[in-house]
């Protein structure tokens, strides 16, 4: 895991270059503490820096930035790529076993694109990545990310005129870094933030500065075009640069609908080794590696595959905290007794996680708004006193149907579909006359103790409440209850119409087959919006600020695009969601370890906010500091603190949006 950054520009002095490149390069030392290379090419004004992180070939031989046998390729990179030493072999099969310098991936995927091509490497490639790779001959940039985006790659113009500038990073701060960076918040990122609790891709709360999308490719060549008008989305083409998207969930959705695996014990068992390959490939190192583990249905199976193929007890890691309605910590340590891990769990209190509230805006770069960062941060911290590389469970839900809207919303929409569009109208207000507390304690009765009950039931059901403002047909309900501010404009600066930008993901059409039920379309749009925003972005940032790799085996491609192929039985059955992976835990764990309701790695923080957090909090939602910065209406904003701080709703997550801005406003930009 590491860290790059670079540009393309005008050519000028290798020096030049470089100090550009390495001022750039000292705000990623946390992504790459373990050594720091540059290279230029003042013809051309390129320059590429890596910052490393060693998990692989922990010598010279895996220096970065890093040039193929031939010279015609040189390439800084992040990642893994778990199967190289399967694409090794076959490069010697086919005759490309030139001596190898080392035992590094990086070599492994600069051979392969001398030898099969950029394209087809990454066809072959099992892994999580991002890359910058100059091709000196035909003089082109190529960047690329991930299928699934699990490492961020940003990517932008800073200059202005013919003075522009071409830059490229793993972090937003290493742009800002460059000098002609100068670019002023994004109006409409920041609606799709306020909506959503993250920037969407192909976003970033700068203008002129994107995220490059997960599965995607940039080819730029000199002399760099000028910015364009708004975000470009694949496929596009400007100028001397084009943007194709060189692997799709949606061909993978298609497909799997094509060529569905029976519901059977048989395609348990193909789940079960794909999981075991993934994981097993995912477990090498040279480095001290263990697992997160929650006690949850993802993690318990991801460690249980880990323990099954290790010769000694594998490192897990769980947090404590001191309010018992959030800790989950007695059920990790109740599944690690019975898997036999060597299992440390961190007993954090309300202070330690309030310390981290500080450090956000810097670790996260942008404005990011689900409040688990905090414990997910301090699970990170925890696990990097002892190792450098830990697994998590990451993925499970989108893939196999693991949250609670994908199984309540369907129900829900049964019924309320037949309603009158009025009368919905009338029962979203109902639902949010009685406060949030009054709700949990008229439900106390009826909650069940199996994993179908829900936690926190007067937080979702006001937050239904206000999803059904508006709402006409199944997916505009998906598209309300993935939004918290439900009409940025409401709250959104902008002197009028937010001006119109790029589309995001959640606007693509739906694979043309293979959706049919309104499940399977959340699915399918949470893993190509809430998982690479959200999801993958807040472990990323979290591990990364203290130089711990994360890897997730659900996303190895050839598990997801299994999943894909699973009957909608095997993932939602009985109410239950991830059927199938409760049954393969089912092969090494008590089902009685497991079943709870579905908790999330939660905090009080709508009780902080209203205690130890307010005196923070105050300073930045005062009604004239929103007006003198513009970026807000203030009133709407007021009004929620004034309802939050009397009890009498519960916006915490609307407020943490606005809070998250601001902190990262007064930081960062």
């Amino acid at each position: 895991m590491c860290g790059l950054t670079g540009f393309i520009g005008l050519p000028g002095p290798d020096a030049a270059l470089a100090s550009h490149g390495r001022r750039m390069a000292n705000t990623l030392v946390h992504r790459g503490p373990d050594d720091e290379g540059l290279w230029t090419d003042a013809d051309a004004g390129v320059c590429l820096v890596h910052r490393r992180l060693a998990i692989v070939d922990l010598s010279p031989a895996g220096h970065q930035p890093m040039a193929s046998a031939s010279g015609r390729y040189v390439m800084a990179y992040n990642g893994e790529i778990y199967n190289h030493a399967d694409l090794r072999r076959a490069l010697e099969s086919e005759g490309a076993g030139l001596p190898w310098r080392g035992h590094s991936d990086t070599e492994t995927l600069l051979r392969g694109i001398e030898h099969w091509g950029l394209d087809e490497t990454l066809r072959r490639a099992v892994g999580m990545f991002a890359i910058a790779l100059w091709d000196r001959q035909d003089r082109v940039l190529h960047l690329v990310r991930d299928r699934f985006g699990e490492k961020p790659l940003y990517y932008g113009w800073v200059g202005q005129g013919r003075d522009s500038t071409f830059v490229f990073g793993s972090e937003l701060k290493a742009l800002r870094a460059h000098p002609g960076f100068a670019s002023p918040v994004c109006r409409q990122a920041l609606a799709l933030y306020m909506r959503y609790l993250y920037v969407p891709a192909p976003y970033s709360m700068h203008r002129h500065i994107y995220k490059l999308e997960a599965g995607c490719r940039i080819s730029l060549s000199v002399p760099v075009p000028p910015p364009p008008e708004a975000g470009l989305r694949p496929p596009s083409r400007h100028g001397n640069l084009s943007l194709v998207r060189w692997w799709s969930l949606a061909d993978v959705a298609r497909q799997g609908a094509a060529d569905p695996l029976p519901d059977d014990a048989g395609t348990l068992d193909l789940l079960e080794q794909a999981l075991q390959r993934a994981v097993a490939q995912q477990s090498l190192a040279d480095v001290p590696l263990g697992a997160f583990l929650s006690g949850g249905v993802d993690s318990s199976l991801v460690v249980a595959l880990m323990q099954a193929q290790s010769s000694r007890p594998v490192k897990t890691f769980t947090i404590g905290f001191d309010d018992p309605a959030y800790d989950e910590s007695p059920h990790a340590a109740a599944v690690a007794r019975h898997l036999g891990t060597d299992h440390q769990v961190l007993q954090v209190t309300g202070t330690d996680a309030l310390a981290v509230v500080p450090r956000l805006p810097v670790m996260y770069d942008e404005p990011f708004a689900d409040s688990s960062q905090i414990p997910t941060h301090l699970v990170c911290a925890a696990a990097r006193q002892s190792v450098t590389v830990a697994l998590s469970g990451d993925a499970g839900d989108e893939l196999f149907g693991g949250y609670n809207r994908y199984f309540w919303t369907p129900r829900l929409w049964r019924r309320l579909g037949a309603i009158p569009y009025p009368l919905r109208q009338v029962l979203s207000g109902s639902l949010t006359a009685l406060s949030a507390p009054t709700w949990d304690r008229l439900a106390a009765p009826w909650q069940r103790r199996g994993s179908d009950g829900v936690a926190r039931v007067g937080e979702k059901l006001h937050k239904l409440g206000r999803s059904l403002r508006g709402v006409r047909t199944a997916d505009d309900l998906y598209l309300r209850l993935v939004s918290e501010w439900q009409d940025p404009a409401e709250v959104v600066r902008a002197d009028g119409m937010l001006p119109a930008g790029p589309t995001t993901a959640l606007d693509d059409p739906l694979p043309g087959t293979g959706l049919p039920d309104l499940a399977a379309r959340m699915m399918y749009r949470d893993s190509v919006s809430y998982l690479p925003g959200d999801i993958l972005c807040k472990v990323d940032r979290a591990a990364m600020a203290i130089s711990l790799e994360t890897r997730v085996p659900f996303l190895d491609h050839r598990v997801a695009e299994l999943a894909w192929r699973l009957p909608p039985s095997m993932r939602i059955r009985g109410g239950q969601g991830k059927w199938a992976l409760r049954q393969l835990l089912d092969r090494h764990v008590p089902r009685t370890l497991i079943e709870r309701p579905k908790q999330g790695f939660g905090i009080p923080l709508g009780d902080w906010l209203r205690g130890p957090l307010r005196p923070w909090a105050e300073p930045l939602l005062d009604p004239a500091r929103l007006a003198r910065e513009g970026h807000f209406h203030p009133a709407p904003i007021t009004a929620r603190w004034a309802q939050h701080l009397a009890g009498r709703g519960d916006h915490t997550a609307s407020l943490w949006a606005v809070l998250m801005f601001q902190a990262w406003f007064e930081t960062v930009a």
